[in-house]
């Protein structure tokens, strides 16, 4: 494997996205023969610095680390608020840069990642998606929370394994998708159809709105297991909770999810458990 030129990779968006996106980069970087140096940027998208929620990671041709001060200004992504500023500098040091802007259009293209990853010179590369498929057995060698969220998630799902339990994951906020294309109605209809079909007698529930928590409260009382504060991806400790919530659906037997949700999508692939999008 060459290391004197790592791939420089930049993970943005919030957890599940960055996540997937390590994942699609490391593997490519290994089909390249290539390292890849991941820079761990805290921003609005996600408050916590790597090591806060993750344990230290040992995989073969990884490093990753958290940004210092002057990353902010070389190996930042490209955007209005820096004025696009790394644009510069990344220019005169990388022989070629892929942006997450750019990746999607790319991946329709059917754009050869790996013959990109594959030509001499250093590279940079900033992505929120899954651009390179990967095994999901890696999610779990990369991501191994750190040991205030493991034990968090034995304590939530302490009766899994007595109970038969369902995961549910209802994206709510500033989700505009799962907000019009996976409405209460349709994991109203799906969970009372279990829960009649004995299929499962518990329902763990995650969920970005106290007002969803509320409804399935009133519908489903004692089955109903789901955490007692409330959701916040403004702090490392809200986004922690999250964590937790990711992991302890992983758990269940089966995930509900919702329409757009990466959340739901990662939370399944971290249990290799089946997922089914429920949408009008």
């Amino acid at each position: 494997m060459n290391m004197s030129f790592p791939i420089t990779f930049v993970p943005a968006g919030g957890l599940a996205n960055r996540m997937r996106a390590v994942a699609s980069a490391l593997t490519m970087a290994r089909d390249a023969g290539r390292g890849l140096r991941v820079i761990w940027f805290k921003d609005w998208a996600l408050h916590a610095p790597f090591h806060d929620i993750f344990r230290a990671v040992e995989a073969e041709g990884l490093h990753l680390r958290e940004a210092r001060l002057t990353d902010l200004l070389t190996d930042d992504r490209p955007r209005r608020r820096n004025f696009g500023v790394p644009r510069l500098w990344q220019r005169q040091r990388y022989a070629a840069c892929i942006y997450e802007a750019e990746v999607t259009p790319l991946v329709w293209r059917g754009f050869d990642f790996k013959g990109w990853a594959s030509r001499p010179g250093r590279r940079f590369m900033a992505s929120y998606s899954d651009f390179y498929p990967y095994p999901d057995a890696l999610l779990r060698t990369l991501f191994r929370p750190v040991a205030e969220v493991e034990d968090e998630v034995a304590r939530r799902a302490a009766t899994f394994a007595d109970v038969p339990t369902v995961g549910v994951h209802i994206r709510r906020t500033d989700h505009a998708e799962a907000i019009s294309q996976s409405p209460m109605e349709c994991f109203f209809a799906r969970l009372d159809a279990d829960l009649t079909a004995g299929r499962y007698r518990q329902i763990y529930l995650a969920t970005d709105d106290e007002g969803v928590k509320r409804q399935m409260h009133q519908r489903y009382g004692g089955c109903l297991l789901t955490p007692p504060s409330e959701a916040d991806r403004s702090s490392t400790e809200g986004i922690r909770g999250g964590l937790a919530d990711m992991y302890t659906l992983a758990r269940t037997g089966k995930i509900y999810g919702s329409s757009g949700s990466t959340f739901s999508e990662m939370a399944g692939r971290l249990g290799g458990i089946p997922l089914e999008v429920l949408k009008v």
